[in-house]
């Protein structure tokens, strides 16, 4: 799968990744709904490092459809509400 982070450009994830990747959103989401920023940019963060840790990045001139867009690493927590699915920012 092609994952943008808004910001940075893409990498290529493997579809194995999401599990570790869906509970990291959970977290989030839990964060986003209790008001918890600490815990929010914390746990974004962490979800964000851990898509350029198991991901391979694209060259900058590659024009691949993304399938996922994640928000940079400064997005405001209501930034990240307006981004959100029913099922978070990661699918399923």
């Amino acid at each position: 799968m092609i994952v943008r982070i808004m910001g940075e450009g893409q990498v290529k994830l493997d579809d194995a990744h999401f599990t570790e990747l869906n509970k990291l959103d959970d977290e989030l989401l839990a964060e986003m709904e209790s008001g918890d920023v600490e815990g929010f940019r914390r746990t974004l963060g962490a979800l964000l490092d851990a898509v350029r840790r198991m991901g391979t990045p694209l060259p900058d001139d590659a024009l691949e459809p993304s399938e996922l867009i994640l928000p940079s690493p400064d997005a405001t927590l209501g930034e990240v509400r307006e981004m959100l699915s029913d099922d978070g920012l990661i699918p399923g």
